[in-house]
């Protein structure tokens, strides 16, 4: 399913375009999901938030369009796989699903440069150029963004991921495509961000993600220019009584920061960054 957020002003100024933002998961995007949603995390509400930051004057008005993920989530997002040699895939006992095989991440990837976006430049007042055009997702959906527009800088200009898993495939995406990368800095503003724990009580992607900074960096990223790396801290208890997070979960998100409730507070973060007003 793919769901389309206009903004207020879409009806009634006719003759303005605007910028659109392409999100991964898009079941879990928007408030009309329900607080209940996820587990008890509830959604993104990116359009509240949206909706918050353009009355603040703090980011441009856009129109989303998100994408509902398939059972096929992770061979789908998970960018590049690792080059398994066919010597590895006989030594291990049971091969990852779809190892050495990204027909699925291609051909997701195709459906959204080819037919979804070109769908939506001709249906709805866009700025079709891409550093109108943003793609973000979390977890398997940032490190789908970020490969996605690494390949594609022609149509995806923005990039973001909020806690991104960068530690997939062996770590492929970062250890084979980015850190070896020697080619002129791709016209992309990036977004990246982590939190310092997650359910597994690992440290929600932080050090990858900071690995991640530091290789763009190298190639010639700028710090709050082209490129924003933020790392979160669990919410204390005070905050996330005004956060309206329900009560039962409050113990949980003090030990995940992994989840939809925390990508619902940093969203801002992403959307004033890549869409500054």
């Amino acid at each position: 399913m793919i769901r389309i957020y206009l903004p207020p002003s879409y009806g009634h100024e006719t003759g303005r375009h605007y910028p659109v933002l392409y999100m991964h998961d898009g079941q879990n995007v928007f408030s009309s999901a329900g607080p209940d949603s996820c587990f008890g995390w509830g959604s993104w509400e990116v359009d509240r938030t949206i909706e918050g930051l353009v009355a603040e004057g703090r980011m441009r008005e856009i129109i989303v369009v998100a994408v509902d993920n398939s059972r096929y989530r992770y061979q789908e997002y998970r960018g590049p796989s690792y080059p398994y040699s066919k010597r590895e895939l006989a030594q291990l006992k049971r091969a990852p699903s779809g190892a050495s095989d990204d027909t699925r991440f291609e051909n997701y990837s195709s459906f959204l440069r080819k037919e979804l976006k070109p769908y939506i430049d001709r249906h709805f007042r866009t700025i079709k150029k891409p550093e109108a055009t943003g793609i973000m997702g979390s977890s398997l959906g940032g490190i789908c963004s970020l490969s996605i527009a690494w390949d594609n800088p022609r149509t995806f200009g923005l990039a973001g991921s909020l806690s991104g898993s960068f530690q997939i495939e062996r770590s492929n995406f970062l250890t084979n495509v980015v850190q070896p990368f020697r080619g002129r800095r791709k016209p992309i503003r990036i977004y990246i961000d982590s939190g310092v724990i997650d359910f597994t009580g690992d440290d929600d992607g932080k050090k990858y993600t900071d690995r991640l900074a530091a290789a763009l960096r190298g190639i010639g990223w700028r710090d709050d220019v082209n490129l924003k790396h933020f790392t979160d801290q669990p919410m204390l208890e005070l905050d996330l009584g005004r956060s309206g997070l329900r009560h039962d979960k409050w113990e949980e998100a003090r030990h995940s920061q992994h989840n939809e409730f925390y990508w619902r507070m940093r969203a801002w973060r992403a959307l004033t960054f890549l869409f500054p007003p």
